[in-house]
């Protein structure tokens, strides 16, 4: 199994003065998924390098068994700081493609058209494309090999609404991924808030919120074992 994981390059909060980024275990538990499933992974993102960390990733309470695997673990934090760019990636080389969240993906994955042509490519190859949580942003401008959004007619979920009110993020993000995809004529779907939720249709994986992660990731390898 060759998984490609894309993550934000972005590190602002809009006008905010806060900084945000990578939510870390949405990183961290996926990867630890793969890794334990046997599976090779490239890091990579927009501006390559060591992408930003939403600090608030980092506070007690959002710390799991995979962060602090991840901290103890040098061959992670060695793939972290180094991700590739997005330049010369192709499709053909991976199985699986894989977002994880963090607010940061608003900003940038969800208009990154090297980003955007990799989604595409690995759909049209019939292969997993995966987020969770806010990385499903990247997916709201990806089309289908017709020109049609490629969440038109799927079951697919992400942040919603209402948990980005209870963050008290509404009138700052960009946008809205509940919004989107229903403009988009996706068949959005939602568990209970900070609940684990994740939705399949046919090769497209989604994760609602953090406590996502494990189980998107989950299914994935499901879909490269079958």
């Amino acid at each position: 199994m060759r998984i490609l994981m894309i993550t934000t390059s972005h590190d602002q909060m809009g006008d905010t003065g806060h900084k945000t980024g990578i939510w870390l275990e949405e990183l961290a538990a996926p990867y630890f998924r793969f890794i334990d499933a046997g599976a090779t992974i490239t890091l990579a993102s927009p501006k390559g390098g060591k992408p930003p960390l939403d600090p608030n990733s980092l506070v007690p309470d959002a710390l799991t068994e995979a962060t602090e695997r991840f901290e103890k673990d040098d061959a992670a934090k060695q793939a972290f700081e180094s991700t590739v760019t997005l330049d010369g990636l192709r499709a053909d080389d991976f199985d699986a493609l894989f977002y994880p969240g963090g607010h940061g993906p608003l900003w940038d994955l969800a208009t990154d058209a090297k980003s955007i042509a990799l989604i595409e490519a690995f759909a049209a190859q019939n292969k997993p494309v995966a987020a969770v949580c806010h990385g499903p942003a990247a997916l709201v401008n990806a089309k289908t090999a017709d020109g049609k959004p490629l969440v038109a007619g799927k079951r697919v979920t992400g942040f919603t609404n209402d948990e980005e009110k209870a963050v008290g993020l509404e009138k700052v993000v960009p946008l809205s991924i509940e919004d989107e995809f229903k403009k988009q004529g996706g068949s959005y779907e939602r568990g209970e808030m900070w609940a684990p939720f994740a939705v399949v249709d046919g090769k497209l994986v989604t994760g609602q919120n953090p406590a996502s992660s494990d189980a998107t990731a989950d299914e994935i390898i499901k879909l490269l074992s079958a």
